[in-house]
């Protein structure tokens, strides 16, 4: 059965089409994704498919009885409630009927009632019948439902009775959000809807909507999300969709075939169409093969043309270098705690960071996790313990809310007054690579939308040329097509990174090694998020099997799987940590490490005889150079005698570098 429809729907705003002939439909129970680029009108069409704003022309049809529920990205609740009772009033109807039952049931256990046979007999059959339909709408397992929601979103009982003015907005909208679960509606449209959800909320809502029993409509750039829940994709491009079967891979290996296809055949039919006009051209002219070349033309007016495919669209284009290298000791935390007045944010945590290494820090909302990225970046001072960067480290910082941009500033001059030794060309260029071109560099930042701002903050982080990255929720407001270029930027990072970040997906592929803060400290576990779970879920199958003493300390039950000293205790030892039943968790480890650092080492020989290679090239070059600086022919010629001493310049500070280097990896040799 169908449950939404809508065809050839066109929206315009002024000038700019949005969409153009956009069709969509959602069959019963089914899942579908709509994906695109940010800008190309998923939010437009979901709101003119729910009736909030017009389309310019096209048709939509509901099924008949099909309720439908919608959450924007911008859904929030304004109520003089608590949150319970905010929840509650979903059911508002149900518990008004078991007032009724109840009334019911005091007026049925009165003497004069009981002795009263007609009277009785009525009150009977009405109690009979209200009690049924509380039982077919599921009335017993009301409040059960409301407890399960809260608290799978986060909600913790103690919050319960907390008034909603009194939460943050994005509280508010994990509030609406558990509201439209609640309400069941036969379809489902959400928006955006792992925004303000931490790690554990995400899976629990993934876990939720797999078993929900309508269909389900949702616009999402959590890759992983979109894996485990859709069996359709709409993509939307172009103010055009097209329906892929399938999940989020799926669509990408469709799309990719569908590309390749469509290449092969446009590029056979431009050779027929080459050959045809080559025929006609030489032979129309000519009496014995005019018609033979008219018939030719004829052709050629009926064909239909396939377009020329588009093979990618427009996208930023960046990379990350690092002006020198740092040390092998890139950060070191001990004993750190910080707090806001008298409220402790966190306290004991340790945890040493080398080089290379690519950190996640995961935890709940809440929790801490920027806090202590603004520690190590210097913007707030540790309560006690001591934050310290190593030897030569360079730190880059891109915050979640991009504090550090000026709204009254424009694009241009937010750039360039970062980096005032920069010539006007390379900034345009810069942000050009960013999608600024025109007149958007003249645009204030403060009217630029989200993802424009994360892009501009990442131009500024690019050029710092940081060889140590902070980076909390650097996918934020990023679409898919700009996540993977982000992805391939970082691939190609030398230097060493400490990101915060509720995206599976991205955290899966950039981290080899996943630092968890809880109430109870920092665990590391080796590896990316996969290796994490699967890790978690070894300890929970061991607790399961025989619990852990009740006097040891949390971080010191979990630590066995540090790579690193981490959590309020330090560097954990095997005994500390686990029960005896971990051996071979630990064994395991104890081969993961030597491993890496025979790794490591062997990347540290190979990058010497690297650094080797171009410090004797280097060092030829500037000999060369230098006698080509003594040649009359180029002392006496100004402009070529300033070309060969920039080059000379040039080659010799390269030439620093490469032995700074060299002799810091020279240094680390085990």
């Amino acid at each position: 059965m169908i449950v939404l429809s809508a065809s050839q729907i066109y929206k315009s705003y002024g000038t700019d089409p949005i969409l153009q002939g956009a069709v969509i439909t959602v069959q019963d129970k089914e899942r579908v994704g709509l994906i695109g680029v940010n800008g190309a009108g998923k939010s437009t069409l979901l709101k003119i498919l729910i009736g909030e704003i017009p389309a310019d022309s096209g048709e939509i049809h509901l099924g008949k009885n099909v309720r439908v529920g919608y959450m924007s990205q911008q859904t929030s609740i304004q109520s003089d409630k608590t949150v319970y009772e905010e929840m509650r009033s979903v059911f508002s109807d149900l518990f008004q009927l078991e007032k009724r039952i109840r009334r019911l049931e005091v007026r049925m256990s009165e003497p004069t009632v009981y002795e009263n046979e007609n009277l009785y007999q009525s009150l009977t059959d009405e109690y009979h019948s209200l009690t049924e339909e509380f039982e077919n709408k599921q009335g017993y397992a009301a409040e059960a439902k409301v407890r399960s929601i809260l608290s799978g979103l986060d909600f913790p009982e103690p919050f319960w009775q907390q008034p909603i003015q009194s939460l943050s907005g994005g509280q508010k909208t994990r509030l609406a959000l558990g509201k439209l679960l609640l309400s069941q509606p036969e379809l489902l449209i959400l928006d955006e809807p792992t925004n303000y959800l931490d790690l554990s909320t995400v899976t629990w809502l993934e876990e939720y909507l797999k078993n929900y029993q309508g269909a389900l409509l949702l616009v999402s750039h959590d890759r992983y999300f979109l894996d485990a829940l859709v069996n359709v994709v709409y993509e939307l491009e172009h103010g055009k969709t097209k329906r892929y079967t399938g999940n989020y891979s799926k669509f990408l290996e469709q799309k990719a075939a569908d590309l390749a296809s469509l290449s092969k055949q446009f590029e056979q039919q431009q050779a027929e169409i080459a050959r045809l006009e080559d025929f006609v051209q030489r032979n129309i002219a000519r009496a014995t093969t005019s018609k033979r070349a008219q018939s030719r033309r004829k052709l050629l007016d009926k064909m239909e043309r396939i377009e020329k495919p588009i093979t990618s669209q427009e996208q930023a284009s960046f990379s990350f270098t690092v002006e020198r290298p740092s040390g092998r000791d890139v950060l070191s935390i001990e004993n750190l705690s910080v707090a806001y007045g008298d409220k402790s944010l966190f306290s004991g945590l340790n945890l040493q960071i080398s080089r290379g290494e690519r950190v996640a820090l995961i935890g709940p909302n809440g929790i801490g996790k920027s806090s202590l990225l603004k520690t190590v970046a210097g913007v707030l001072h540790p309560t006690t313990g001591s934050v310290r960067l190593g030897m030569h480290v360079k730190l880059g910082y891109y915050t979640q809310e991009q504090e550090d941009l000026t709204g009254s500033k424009s694009v241009l001059n937010e750039l360039w007054d970062a980096f005032p030794r920069l010539d006007h060309t390379r900034i345009r260029t810069v942000l050009g690579n960013f999608l600024f071109s025109g007149d958007d560099v003249m645009k204030p930042v403060a009217s630029l939308s989200g993802g424009e701002r994360s892009r501009l903050a990442l131009a500024k982080l690019m050029l710092m040329q940081a060889n140590f990255m902070l980076l909390d929720e650097p996918t934020n407001h990023l679409d898919l097509l700009s996540k993977e270029v982000l992805e391939a930027a970082l691939d190609d990072y030398t230097g060493t990174l400490l990101f915060i970040s509720h995206d599976r997906y991205f955290i899966n592929r950039i981290a080899n090694r996943v630092i968890e803060l809880t109430p109870d400290g920092l665990t590391s576990y080796l590896g990316n998020y996969d290796d994490y779970l699967e890790k978690k879920l070894a300890l929970a199958a061991v607790e399961t099997v025989e619990p852990p003493d009740r006097h040891t300390p949390k971080a010191q039950q979990s630590g066995g799987l540090t790579s690193q000293p981490a959590g309020r205790s330090g560097a954990l030892t095997p005994a500390d940590s686990v029960p005896s039943a971990l051996s071979k968790e630990e064994r395991e480890l104890k081969r993961q490490e030597e491993r890496q650092r025979k790794r490591e080492e062997r990347k540290r020989l190979e990058r010497i005889a690297f650094l080797e290679q171009q410090i004797e090239r280097t060092e030829s070059e500037i000999v060369s150079l230098e006698a080509e600086l003594c040649l009359p022919e180029v002392f006496n010629d100004p402009d070529l005698s300033r070309q060969k001493n920039q080059a000379y310049l040039t080659a010799k500070e390269r030439l620093e570098q490469w032995y700074a280097e060299w002799e810091i990896l020279q240094q680390e040799s085990p």
